[in-house]
């Protein structure tokens, strides 16, 4: 069993930076995945980032390739979300999540991931 908890949201404007934190307590095997997904209100929820453990393999979405870096700190069983330049359609309540098996790639489909925090909140104003 993982336990996934959130930090890092806050408010920022238009450029702005944030980084969040996703601290894990429970074992995450060699090759799961590790995710930080978005939700909107009224929108359906997002793939962001994901990062491969063991390879430290990495993939975004588009609309935030080259601002958003994912990161892991193994030794603080910790996940990162690094978001720059961001912008207002970045504003949404975002969650860490991890998979419950280990998985040859790692995707943005929410469907691969079983364990989810509980989020937290960017908001990003013009």
């Amino acid at each position: 069993q993982v336990q996934l908890v959130e930090s890092g949201g806050g408010s920022v404007q238009a450029g702005g930076s944030l980084r969040l934190s996703c601290a894990a307590s429970g074992p995450v095997g060699s090759g799961y995945c590790l995710g930080w997904f978005r939700q909107a209100p009224g929108k359906e929820r997002e793939g962001v980032a994901v990062y491969r453990t063991a390879s430290t393999t990495t993939y975004y979405a588009e609309s935030v390739k080259g601002r958003f870096t994912v990161s892991r700190d193994n030794a603080k069983n910790t996940l990162y979300l690094e978001m720059n330049s961001l912008k207002p359609e970045d504003a949404a309540m975002y969650y860490c999540a991890a998979s419950s098996r280990w998985r040859p790639l790692c995707r943005l489909d929410s469907y691969e991931y079983g364990y989810w925090g509980q989020g937290t909140l960017v908001t990003v104003s013009s």
